[in-house]
C-alpha cells in the first residue's frame, strides 16, 4: 500500500526526511519554497501527507479541498501555521518536532544575552564600517544578573539551565505548574518577571492569550536599562512599542528572531521593521532552530512519525489526536477508524466485525472530548471489507485499511 502513497515536502526540509520516507516506499517530492493557499489547493490533489515548516499556511480551505490527505507533518516546534481545528474535523493528525531544535534555540538565546550585555552587535557593525570604537561604557558581564524566562517549556528550561552555568540568577513564569530545573525559581506572575529581571526572554506559543502580551504597559514595567529577547512568535510583542522603549533609552537593547510579518521566501531583500537601525538591537531572520543538527533531527523525527502513522496507524506525538500505537502482530490485518466521540460507536463497529465473522486479535482505543481513534487487528483478510462498512457509519470521520 505504501508504494501508492505520495508525500509532498516544502520549504527545503532536510533531505534526510526525503531519504527516510523514500526508503519506506513512499513517493516523495521535495520543494525548496513554501506554497500559497491557492497553490496548495492545486498541488495537494493526490497527495497523502504534507511536510511543512513555518511559512506554509495550511488553512481550513486547503484541508477541505485536500480529499486525499491523511496527515500533516510540521517540521518545526510550532503548529500555529496549521488550522488544527479543521485538521481534527477532517480526521487528519498533525505531527511536529517539539524537542529536536530546542538546544539550537537555547544556545542562540544565551549568546544574544552576552552580545546585548556587551553591545557586540554595535561594535561589529562599526568595525565593518571602518570605525574603531574601543570602549567599556555600557558593557557588562552577565554574571550575577537576573534572567526572567517567560514560558518554561522545552526551550525555556534549557535556557534556564544554561544560564545558570553563566552565573545568572534565573526566574521563570508559566501559566502551567512546571518542575524547576537546577536552581531556577518560579514566580507567580508576569509582572514579577518584568520588574525583577535584567534580561527577559520569551518562549511562548502563539495563542489568543499571548497575542501582544508585551506591550506599552509591560515594557514600562521592565527595569530601566534591561533587555528583551523574543525567539518565540512574532505576535507576542508590540513592535512599535518596543521600538519606542528602545529609542527613549528605557530599554538597554533587544533581540528579535521572529516578527508579526515575515517575508514569504527564505531569501528576500524586502524585510522592514521599526526595530531596524536602533542601537544595541540584534535582528535575526527566524533562525533560532536553523542549525544543521536541529534540521537533521527534525527531519528524522517528523518523518518517523509520518511513517508510523501511514504504515501502522500510530498517532504517538500527534498534537491533535489521541495517542494510539498498537504493536504489529504477524499474520494480522489492520484497520484504523477516526470517529466522533459519541455513544454507540463501539456497538456499531462490533456489529460490523461480528457480521464479518472475524476474530479481533488486538485493538486499542483512545479518545479526546470530541474524537475517538480506534485501531483493530483481525486474524483474517477482512480489513478492507470492515473498513468500507465502518466508513458508511454516520459517526465515522475517516476509516482506513492498513494491511
Amino acid at each position: 500500500m505504501t508504494q501508492k502513497l505520495r508525500i509532498l515536502l516544502l520549504e527545503a526540509i532536510h533531505p534526510i526526511a526525503q531519504d527516510a520516507l523514500a526508503e519506506e516506499g513512499f513517493d516523495v517530492e521535495l520543494l525548496e519554497t513554501s506554497l500559497s493557499e491557492e497553490e496548495l489547493v492545486q498541488r495537494l490533489r493526490g497527495v497523502h501527507a504534507i511536510g511543512i515548516r513555518s511559512k506554509t499556511q495550511v488553512t481550513a480551505r486547503v484541508l477541505e479541498s485536500a480529499t486525499d490527505l491523511l496527515a500533516v507533518g510540521a517540521f518545526c516546534i510550532g503548529t500555529n501555521q496549521v488550522d488544527i481545528g479543521s485538521a481534527t474535523h477532517h480526521g487528519l493528525p498533525v505531527f511536529n518536532a517539539p524537542f529536536s531544535n530546542t538546544r539550537s534555540v537555547a544556545e542562540l538565546v544565551i549568546s544574544e544575552i552576552v552580545m546585548l550585555s556587551r553591545q557586540i552587535g554595535d561594535r561589529v557593525r562599526e568595525m565593518h564600517d571602518g570605525r574603531w570604537r574601543k570602549m567599556a561604557q555600557g558593557a557588562r558581564e552577565v554574571r550575577g544578573k537576573t534572567l526572567g524566562v517567560v514560558g518554561y517549556g522545552h526551550i525555556g528550561r534549557q535556557v534556564g539551565v544554561m544560564a545558570e552555568a553563566f552565573g545568572l540568577r534565573v526566574l521563570f513564569y508559566d501559566i502551567l505548574t512546571q518542575l524547576p530545573m537546577g536552581n531556577n525559581q518560579p514566580v507567580g506572575s508576569l509582572d514579577e518577571i518584568l520588574t525583577q529581571s535584567d534580561f527577559v526572554t520569551l518562549h511562548v506559543p502563539a495563542t489568543p492569550q499571548t497575542h501582544m502580551m508585551i506591550g506599552e504597559a509591560e515594557l514600562a514595567r521592565m527595569k530601566k536599562g534591561s533587555f528583551l529577547l523574543n525567539l518565540s512568535r512574532g505576535t507576542v510583542v508590540d513592535i512599535p512599542a518596543l521600538a519606542r522603549a528602545l529609542a527613549s533609552g528605557h530599554l538597554g537593547g533587544a533581540a528579535a528572531d521572529v516578527y508579526p510579518e515575515e517575508p514569504k521566501k527564505n531569501v528576500s531583500d524586502d524585510f522592514r521593521s521599526e526595530l531596524q537601525h536602533l542601537p544595541n538591537v540584534i535582528l535575526t531572520p527566524h533562525i533560532g532552530g536553523s542549525t544543521l543538527e536541529a534540521q537533521e533531527n527534525i527531519g528524522r523525527e517528523v518523518s518517523t512519525s509520518l511513517t508510523k502513522y501511514l504504515k501502522a496507524g500510530a498517532t504517538t506525538g500527534s498534537v491533535n489526536f489521541p495517542h494510539v500505537e498498537l504493536p504489529y502482530g504477524p499474520g494480522t490485518h489492520r484497520v484504523a477508524n477516526v470517529h466522533r466521540n459519541v455513544p454507540g460507536v463501539l456497538r456499531d463497529i462490533n456489529r460490523i466485525v461480528s457480521e464479518a465473522e472475524a476474530n479481533v486479535q488486538a485493538q486499542l482505543l483512545a479518545t479526546s472530548p470530541d474524537l475517538g481513534y480506534l485501531v483493530m487487528d483481525f486474524d483474517r483478510p477482512v480489513s478492507t471489507e470492515i473498513c468500507d462498512k465502518m466508513a458508511a457509519l454516520d459517526t465515522t470521520i475517516r476509516a482506513r485499511a492498513l494491511w
